[in-house]
């Protein structure tokens, strides 16, 4: 309910009066306002409507903290990418998408055999990582089984992966991070 575009307050108050008596007559010159189970509840309800409505506005204030902290921080961002952590929709979706690298690739190299190109994207940001070396680079071209990408730093082995993103986040601790680089040990047996 609004008036005016303000909100009216929906608790009912309840105006109180002392009773008040003749102290040379005893008569009661004032009734007083009598305190039973009705206005009890009245009042529980109000201060539960109140916190209810502080725990909200926390989460608000928290969201608009989040969007005001990164706001600035990633060139065209505008403060759209975030997540409070808070288990409410956002704008923000973690791109996950992952490939490995199915050739060794040399320092400088700008084209990298792929298992798979789906779902990335040119002009975004991966990093390539394996158990040695990790960069971030991003994609110029993408092809049926190649990522073509600016000059690497480091080389990479085969297996390497190419990722979105490698974060893994912590909702039970509301927080973010660097997920597992996927690197095994593999023992080798020679069937004869």
């Amino acid at each position: 309910m609004t008036t005016l575009g303000r909100k009216v307050n929906p608790y009912a108050k309840t105006v109180w009066y002392d009773q008040i008596k003749d102290v040379t007559t005893g008569q009661i010159i004032q009734e007083g306002t009598r305190f039973n189970q009705k206005r009890a509840n009245n009042i529980e309800e109000g201060v539960y409507g109140a916190y209810e409505y502080i725990i909200k506005l926390e989460t608000t204030v928290k969201r608009l903290q989040a969007q005001l902290d990164i706001d600035g921080r990633a060139p065209g961002n505008g403060g759209s990418f975030f997540d409070a952590f808070d288990g409410a929709a956002t704008r923000m979706v973690l791109d996950k998408t992952t490939t490995e690298i199915i050739e060794a690739v040399a320092v400088g190299r700008t084209t990298l055999r792929v298992a798979s190109t789906e779902e990335f994207i040119a002009l975004t940001q991966v990093t390539i990582f394996d158990d040695e070396n990790s960069e971030d680079v991003t994609i110029t071209e993408v092809g049926t089984d190649t990522l073509k990408v600016q000059e690497l730093k480091n080389a990479y082995k085969k297996g390497a992966k190419v990722a979105r993103s490698n974060v893994v986040i912590d909702t039970t601790n509301a927080e973010m991070s660097v997920g597992d680089w996927q690197t095994y040990s593999v023992d080798l047996v020679e069937v004869v």
